[in-house]
């Protein structure tokens, strides 16, 4: 299957979709803040990233922005759950706007899941 970088400040939700990954048989790599995925990024190539867009040091956008300026052709999906004066739906305009393949908002299901990788990579 593919190798997937995920990035997302919660550990928690991290784990989980980290199992769901796994199950369906993906190589997952993991980091918690956009710097963090930068430093990654020079070292593996993965075929997906998905990234949160609130996050702390570089959010999901600037993440995205940096990419594209970098000309790093990795197809995204971007995830978000939103906060109380930011909605999701904002922030996954926001993203699709500077290219992501996919978007999902947060909570969602392994099958809205699968179906957003698929859709990414093709």
């Amino acid at each position: 299957m593919s190798h997937i970088l995920v990035i997302d400040d919660d550990d928690f939700f991290i784990e989980l979709l980290v199992q769901l990954l796994q199950q369906d048989g993906h190589r997952v790599t993991t980091a918690d803040d956009g710097v963090k995925a930068m430093k990654l990024l020079q070292r593996i190539k993965p075929d997906l990233i998905i990234t949160d867009i609130l996050m702390p040091n570089m959010d999901g956008v600037e993440l995205i922005m940096e990419l594209s300026q970098q000309s790093n052709d990795t197809p995204l999906i971007a995830m978000s759950g939103g906060r109380r004066s930011v909605t999701s739906e904002f922030n996954l305009q926001s993203a699709k706007l500077m290219g992501v393949k996919e978007t999902l908002t947060k909570p969602f299901s392994q099958a809205d899941l699968r179906r957003a990788i698929q859709k990414a990579l093709v």
